[in-house]
């Protein structure tokens, strides 16, 4: 068995007269200075608060302990760390330039990343959703933001040139049968365009077979009640 190098917490044993302090400390109390008077992790004591459904009171989320941003907040620890009226930031007015081999590593003017590739190169990825067949994409443009503004899959750009823009809650898909990521064989006749609705419902496994469907919904109540178990194992482990 492996150590658990100090990321896993002890457990902590919880006697019923923790248990009668937390419940009168924790709801007027901060939540550090009840784990430091137990002598227990911070974390073990949510941990526990929760269990019990134990909750902070009213006057002390109203009270500047709680730390929370209200008008006229007085509390010591708040104040001294505010700006004070006429403060000037140390860095005003300062150019900073790191020091050290910062400059070698620095990105030029016109320096592109080496991942970066023309326009028009194409490339497989996979389909998504757990998927095991490859998707042909090709970079549309070298807009900045993530992928998918950069590259579109190829069906998807021979649907749109010949029909025009893709409608709303549409999408572009292979007609059943016909998938394929070879670009000479990705056609306007293998396409269509379907509602999202109806591509789900296409997907769904009771459209492949009615014992898969079953299946499926069993593996999910099974897994359902294996989390159930592994929760309540551990809340009763913490108490």
């Amino acid at each position: 068995m492996t150590k658990s190098r100090g990321i896993i917490q002890n457990r902590v044993r919880w006697t019923p007269v923790m248990v009668q302090l937390l419940r009168d400390w924790y709801p007027i109390y901060a939540s550090a200075v009840v784990a430091g008077a137990l002598d227990v992790p911070l974390a073990r004591v949510y941990a526990k608060a929760n269990a019990l459904g134990l909750s902070k009171s009213p006057e002390y989320l109203a009270s500047d302990m709680a730390g929370r941003i209200q008008r006229g907040m007085q509390h010591q620890a708040m104040v001294a760390k505010r700006f004070q009226k006429g403060h000037t930031p140390w860095n005003k007015g300062k150019h900073v330039v790191a020091g050290g081999r910062s400059a070698e590593t620095r990105f030029k003017p016109g320096q592109r990343p080496h991942t970066w590739v023309p326009v028009g190169t194409m490339r497989l990825v996979p389909g998504g959703s757990g998927s095991k067949q490859l998707v042909l994409q090709v970079k549309a443009n070298d807009l900045p933001g993530p992928n998918h503004v950069r590259w579109h899959p190829v069906h998807r750009v021979v649907w749109i040139a010949a029909n025009g823009p893709v409608p709303d809650d549409h999408i572009v898909v292979f007609k059943p049968g016909m998938r394929t990521n070879v670009l000479e064989e990705i056609t306007v006749d293998r396409l269509e365009c379907i509602t999202r609705g109806a591509s789900a419902e296409r997907n769904h496994p009771r459209a492949r077979s009615p014992e898969l469907a079953k299946l499926v919904q069993l593996k999910g109540a099974i897994t359902r009640q294996v989390n159930r178990i592994a929760r309540e194992h551990e809340e009763r482990s913490s108490s």
